[in-house]
């Protein structure tokens, strides 16, 4: 058989073998846990609690409700993703997107300096989204609109998910007032909120820097040669959907258009205050776009009964991205009912004492890196290691400021590529990228963020941060 007619696998059977791999891992890892306590609301770890329990290896019958459990599990996110789909679909209807991408299309080919800024401009923008309120599940409807304005751009697929989600994920990684991690991070610590925002906003500067100058580069070789495309196969078809006459003949967006486009900024700037002020999450940003795809769908002329028919389109087309969300939660479930994720802590953690301060506090980053694969959760991964990297800082020489850093950069780099992040995969399967090719083009990105990460974690040391 020929190499070019070896499919590879899709992203279910990716996960399937992931989730196969940690099964068998519960009959390897001796089984172990630490003792837990509640402080304002959150379970904590207890520092030098570790011990080891019953061992309890997940059989094929625990492995087979998988999928269930980990629909239960991922509902609220699942939920989210078919509801912000389907209001996007009725966004979509309504003309205004394509109208939009058109305008910022034609502006495009006719400024060389929009051709030079508009990358840089739309990621710094999702970075500083990520690094002061977190954006990170937020970021899954903006796919809907940069996938295909990226390819009107003459840019692919990838260059389109990696604007918003890579922006984002950046900023999350150097995050400077993040609440969700950087806050909860912190005060696990012991540490004064926002303390040490200086070095941090370098941080982030320094990341955005190396992510815009990546994807920038990565874009304009795709533009000049489609083919260096990692989708460019599968993109061919969309890109023949695109008719470059329509976008040199538009003659702007009317009205109707302008309501449409004015109603979902507006929502956007009420999601941005609602997550800022009050704490937002899911359960209300969902309802913010159920009310905004029902707004924008009479500010775009639909009847009532095309608007719930959008809706449902909308949805129907994310069911696949459904199952692979919960296929990921799935995975963890197993890992968490193996009692292998606290042996696993706790045997790495045990590591750190022999190093330098510097070579630990890189050490902490790949650690937090490691269990980031089976808690990739920013707030649950800061509750499960941020009590016992804190304490241990001190032993090893490392400061606290450090040990939240190293945490940052494990859990947020990482989330960019590991298979069980439901956002990555969820955002994955909205662009109809399989996983294996976003993992073969981002992992340069990774290993030059993990090399930047030690670079930035060594200065700390010097002057006393």
């Amino acid at each position: 058989m020929k190499l070019h007619k070896i499919k590879s696998p899709n992203t279910i059977l990716i996960l399937a073998g992931v989730l196969v791999v940690v099964a068998l891992l519960t009959y390897i890892i001796p089984a172990g846990e630490y003792d837990r306590q509640e402080k304002d609301g959150r379970e904590l770890v207890v520092p030098g609690s570790y011990k080891t329990v019953e061992s309890n290896p997940q059989f094929i019958d625990e492995v087979l409700t998988v999928p269930i459990r980990g629909f239960i599990s991922a509902a609220e996110i699942i939920g989210f993703i078919l509801l912000v789909g389907g209001a996007f679909y009725v966004f979509q209807r309504t003309g205004a997107v394509d109208a939009g991408i058109r305008s910022i299309a034609k502006a495009h080919r006719k400024s060389k300096l929009l051709q030079k800024i508009l990358i840089p401009l739309f990621m710094v923008i999702f970075s500083l989204a990520g690094a002061v309120f977190g954006m990170s599940e937020e970021v899954i409807p903006f796919i809907l609109i940069f996938v295909p304005l990226a390819l009107t751009l003459g840019y692919d697929s990838v260059t389109g998910v990696a604007i918003p989600f890579i922006g984002a994920g950046v900023g999350f990684a150097g995050a400077f007032i993040n609440p969700f991690t950087l806050g909860i991070a912190q005060g696990i610590a012991g540490l004064t909120p926002l303390s040490g925002i200086e070095y941090r906003i370098i941080v982030w500067f320094v990341l955005t820097t190396v992510a815009v100058a990546f994807v920038s580069i990565y874009a304009y070789k795709v533009k000049k040669n489609p083919a260096k495309s990692f989708m460019f196969e599968q993109d061919q078809e969309k890109r023949a959907k695109i008719d470059l006459t329509e976008i040199d003949n538009h003659e702007g967006i009317n009205l109707r258009h302008k309501l449409v486009l004015i109603s979902f900024s507006a929502s956007l700037v009420i999601l941005v205050f609602g997550v800022l002020e009050y704490g937002w999450y899911i359960k209300e940003i969902c309802a913010l776009f159920l009310a905004a795809g029902i707004l924008t769908g009479l500010a775009g002329g639909l009847k009532l009964n095309e608007i719930v028919n959008a809706f449902v389109d909308g949805g129907k087309d994310l069911i696949s991205t459904g199952f692979v969300v919960a296929l990921s939660k799935g995975i963890l479930i197993v890992a968490s009912d193996g009692r292998i994720i606290d042996t696993i802590l706790y045997n790495l953690t045990s590591i750190l004492e022999n190093f330098h301060p510097i070579i630990s506090s890189q050490m902490m980053f790949f650690v937090q890196t490691f269990i980031n694969f089976f808690m990739p959760s920013g707030s649950g991964q800061a509750a499960l290691t941020m009590p016992i990297m804190a304490p241990l800082s001190d032993l090893i020489g490392v400061s606290r400021q450090t040990a939240v850093l190293a945490f940052q950069f494990g859990d947020g780099f990482s989330n960019m590529i590991i298979p069980t992040s439901a956002v990555t995969m969820g955002v994955l399967s909205m662009a109809g990228i399989p996983w294996q090719k976003w993992a073969k083009w981002i992992l340069l990105l990774e290993l030059i963020l993990i090399f930047t990460g030690c670079l930035l974690l060594i200065p700390p040391f010097f002057i006393g941060w």
